[in-house]
């Protein structure tokens, strides 16, 4: 009898305390939209489960009266933009957050940073830095870049250490002085970093040429931002893209070359990627939508960028590479100050404010001048802003793509709605648009991060906080 009560009062204690429940993910169907992929093109429904893409499919039922159905139809649904190239924090205006609201407005769901490795630090470090602001200010999701200024500071060991901490790219700029210097001591970190699977980013002007021509021309009185375009001449970044290669080639390394400008720095890279070495392009939409003629007419200061604007048939041959393939990747290069700052007079060609915000725009006004023009199909640009950026950068396939099993970072995209650029509709803390006033079709409705509609009806419904520093796989070649 004893017996029999205590295992009464057992079951009753037992059953008496709450059995959590497991919920059951979030379910969103995306309707009848056009879906682009670097691949190709077809018209269907995407189930969205949680955070991932889980059926694509047509006529997909819904689970039940609480799935998220969005309507699609005469609407593109892309994969959401990954920009390998943001400059956010320190003394420019934006943060994480605002570089975020401008990213998730234009279509681009990851985004990135650097951050300098400073003396005594190792890569490691310099990631740990800036954790806690990714994980508390981030909106999108981020990968971060540390740039080696010391190349002891990168050695075999710090850099697995960099590479166990999911971040597996490291950035080299040749155009400051001390990369002269530390040659030697780069190339050793190249051959260190292609052992342990990292992507080598350089900034490919030549020191030397820009710091000679840029003081030849102080002293001849032509110091004005008016003549930044002839204190960096083509020649300084065809040199150092020279050497680029010559690096990659010794080390077995592969290379980044970030913002390349000009038609015989291509040349170099194609010649290069013609021999089979693992040498990879990006330009910026700096290059894309404005020549050097900017320089001699009012406000030469909202222009500066490194290297400088070039001329029309430079231009046009970085269209012609992205068409062809020998360009991977359009990357902003943002980099966010106030117009004020960027109009500050007393800067020369020896010192000024370098880059410019354009988040926002970048994927629309691609889209217009690129894909609506014929210059580019509409797949090479789903591959140089989404594809391309995810396999260089350990991403694909969980981004960079639309696929089951892949993150649901997806837009919804108008390709017939037409916009005014604006200077008030500007989510960067800069608030201003070099190309306000142009007129650019086609332009993003919502964007999906991970299954969170982080973006609609050009309001930003996304938390502070809720990206993700993304873990990145090591250095796998995408040509095989």
């Amino acid at each position: 009898m004893a017996l029999h009560y205590r295992m009464l009062l057992i079951w009753t204690l037992t059953c008496s305390v709450p059995i959590a429940v497991a919920q059951p993910q979030t379910e969103t169907i995306i309707r009848d939209g056009d879906i682009v992929t670097a691949g190709g093109q077809r018209t269907a429904d995407i189930r969205i489960v949680g955070s991932t893409i889980a059926e694509i499919g047509t006529g997909l039922t819904a689970r039940d009266e609480r799935t998220l159905e969005i309507d699609a139809e005469h609407h593109l649904v892309l994969p959401g933009g990954i920009d390998p190239h943001v400059h956010l924090g320190g003394n420019r205006v934006d943060d994480y957050t605002s570089g975020s609201a401008a990213a998730l407005a234009g279509g681009i769901t990851t985004i990135s940073n650097f951050g300098g490795v400073q003396p005594g630090e190792s890569p490691i470090e310099a990631l740990t830095r800036a954790t806690n602001q990714i994980e508390t200010q981030s909106i999108a999701d981020v990968i971060f870049h540390p740039i080696i200024s010391d190349p002891t500071s990168a050695t075999a060991d710090t850099l697995s250490a960099l590479v166990s901490a999911g971040q597996t790219s490291v950035k080299i700029f040749m155009v400051r002085p001390s990369f002269d210097r530390n040659a030697p001591g780069f190339l050793t970190m190249m051959y260190a970093a292609n052992s342990r699977g990292l992507l080598t980013m350089l900034h490919c002007e030549d020191a030397a040429i820009i710091e000679a021509t840029a003081s030849r021309l102080v002293a001849m009185g032509r110091g004005s931002l008016e003549f930044f375009g002839d204190a960096r001449p083509v020649s300084a970044e065809v040199a150092a893209t020279q050497r680029a290669v010559a690096m990659a080639e010794v080390t077995g390394s592969p290379i980044y070359i970030v913002h390349l400008s000009s038609a015989r720095a291509l040349q170099v890279a194609e010649n290069a990627q013609a021999r089979g070495l693992p040498v990879f392009v990006e330009t910026r939409p700096l290059y894309l939508h404005l020549t050097r003629e900017r320089f001699s007419g009012p406000n030469p200061g909202l222009y500066i960028g490194q290297p400088p604007l070039r001329t029309l048939s430079d231009q046009d041959a970085l269209w012609e590479g992205i068409a062809r393939g020998s360009i991977h990747v359009i990357g902003s290069d943002h980099v966010a100050y106030t117009r004020e700052e960027k109009l500050d007079p007393s800067q020369t060609v020896v010192r000024h404010r370098a880059g410019m915000s354009n988040l926002q725009e970048m994927l629309p006004m691609i889209f217009s001048e690129g894909v609506r023009t014929g210059r580019i199909t509409l797949e090479r640009f789903v591959e140089v802003t989404a594809t391309n950026p995810a396999k260089l950068f350990g991403l694909y396939p969980r981004k960079g793509t639309i696929a089951v099993g892949s993150d649901a970072d997806l837009t919804v995209w108008d390709p017939a709605e037409t916009r005014t650029i604006r200077n008030e509709d500007m989510l960067s803390a800069s608030r201003y648009s070099v190309h306000a006033g142009k007129v650019v079709t086609g332009w993003p409705t919502m964007t999906l991060r991970r299954g969170e509609i982080v973006y609609q009806n050009r309001e930003i419904t996304g938390s502070p906080g809720s990206g993700e520093l993304l873990q990145r796989t090591p250095w796998q070649d995408p040509r095989r």
